[in-house]
């Protein structure tokens, strides 16, 4: 055989196993439980399957055409509040009715380097968010109450970094890029941001999950952050997460940053339950386990709570891939999340139902989650804004949830758009928004009237300590058999 036909014979069979594995690479693994099975207080937990590489299916981004919109459930109907944004992500509605969006993404040079670099670059470019940051605030004001921004402001400084979390408290807007969370002189009404800010703390920077949001506790004295880890299951070791993973209390009187829970791979949406005052949060869990593990979730988070990344996930589930030592103890601390929301949907927004929104009585009871949609499952899993029911005492109910958007994917599996967060207009309707197709969606009732307050669970306090009837005197006792020796 001539040298040039086994070179020939050679290229060819390299030629159909690179296409071969290709092939296999995009086939991935196939979901065994459809994703109402992988939700709810008690979700079906598939057996492990890890992955060298992850199942990969991308809804290709093609945006809306005009006239086009997702599809609200019965009863509720949609419009666009604003449109023609750059990726638009955190929605924060102050007082005064204005809405301030955060068009932002991922800081320069996240993720690892080398061929997993590379990938993950690809990927995140195919679902629509490897463009630079647009690193801009945007207030969209509805000055004639006819449910569209018909003004638009555009804030920007040098000093915002992949922007995402909003607060006002005090006469200070609170940014957190991803790196730091700052401050400007900022009042309702106003539509710029001048000067350097004040820094309030740094953060742990960029990583595979560079969101930080921000949550004000209702009297304003501590605010909450959320910090994703870097990588998938501390792929780099623990070193490297040190400060991630996170959700860290700042309080205000004490000028004082701690750790307020941990073990969360990639919290984001934060909110304040109306009936029992606790915090929830939603989390991203998480990936290359295949495509029926693991859950993100909804879970309340006490003080101290530990959810157990990367070790534990679902409080008894053992990640053997990770190869840090576990802490000693870890699984008898570790909690339980509350309510799964399924595998890979990505649940990104958060926010409860409260007295005055115009959703009608089948909404005035629970919790609206954006879930941002999956990229390495099949079949693709989320796109969507759903409702998670609660019952009178503040526990999300043992039913799947219920859906309130859906439309984004168009049927062959491209994606219109992604629900990112949700907030409630001055209004009362639903403001969703959606990074890959530049929109604000308005969801409301027609004809619904202001849903009536939740009245919140009275608390408990502690009593009070015994008073005491005199003093006390303590002999010893010679006679006492506790001073005796022993035989």
């Amino acid at each position: 055989m001539s040298l040039l036909r086994k070179i020939l014979i050679g290229s060819a069979v390299f030629v159909i196993a690179l296409v071969a594995g290709f092939a296999w690479l995009l086939h991935g693994d196939r979901a065994q439980y459809n994703l109402d099975e992988t939700t709810g207080p008690k979700p079906r937990m598939a057996e492990a399957a890890p992955q060298w590489f992850p199942t990969i299916g991308i809804a290709k981004p093609v945006g809306w055409q005009p006239g086009e919109s997702p599809v609200a459930a019965e009863g509720l109907q949609v419009t666009r509040f604003a449109d023609g944004l750059d990726h638009p992500r955190n929605v924060v509605v102050l007082d005064n009715g204005d809405v301030l969006v955060a068009e932002t993404n991922a800081p320069p040079s996240r993720g690892p380097g080398g061929l997993t670099g590379l990938v993950a670059g690809y990927l995140f470019s195919a679902a629509g968010a490897g463009d630079p940051s647009p690193n801009k605030i945007v207030v969209l004001r509805d000055t004639n109450g006819d449910g569209k921004a018909d003004q638009r402001f555009v804030m920007q400084n040098p000093a915002l970094a992949s922007p995402f979390g909003l607060a006002l408290r005090d006469g200070r807007l609170y940014v957190a890029n991803h790196d730091a969370v700052v401050s400007w002189p900022f009042a309702a009404g106003q539509t710029s941001l001048v000067g350097k800010p004040e820094k309030l703390v740094d953060l742990p920077g960029g990583g595979n999950h560079w969101v930080r949001n921000l949550k004000l506790s209702d009297d304003g004295s501590k605010l909450y952050i959320t910090v994703g880890s870097s990588s998938n299951i501390a792929d780099d070791g623990i070193a490297p997460e040190t400060g991630r993973a996170t959700i860290n209390e700042y309080d205000f009187t004490k000028k004082a940053l701690r750790e307020y829970a941990g073990g969360l791979r990639n919290p984001n949406g934060l909110d304040f339950n109306p009936r029992s005052g606790e915090l929830w949060t939603v989390v991203n869990e998480r990936d290359m386990l295949g495509s029926d593990l693991v859950p993100d979730y909804l879970t309340d988070v006490p003080v101290g709570a530990q959810y157990g990344w990367p070790w534990v996930y679902w409080k008894s589930k053992i990640d053997w891939r990770v190869q840090a030592p576990m802490p000693e103890y870890l699984m008898e601390y570790t909690r339980k999340p509350r309510y799964a929301l399924g595998s890979h949907v990505a649940p990104l927004g958060l926010t409860f139902a409260r007295g005055g929104n115009r959703l009608g009585e089948r909404f005035a009871s629970g919790a609206f989650i954006a879930r941002h949609g999956s990229w390495n499952r099949k079949p693709l899993s989320g796109y969507d804004v759903v409702f998670v029911r609660f019952d009178n005492l503040g526990n999300a109910l043992p039913t799947p949830p219920i859906p309130v958007l859906t439309g984004f994917l168009d049927g062959q599996d491209k994606a219109r758009g992604r629900p990112t967060w949700v907030s409630f207009a001055k209004d009362g309707a639903l403001l969703v928004s959606d990074d890959v197709g530049g929109v604000i969606w308005r969801v409301i009732a027609p004809g619904a009237e202001p849903a009536a307050a939740i009245t919140p669970i009275p608390s408990t306090p502690m009593p009070e300590a015994p008073k005491s009837g005199g003093s006390v005197t303590i002999r010893r006792d010679d006679n006492s058999v506790l001073n005796k020796p022993k035989p």
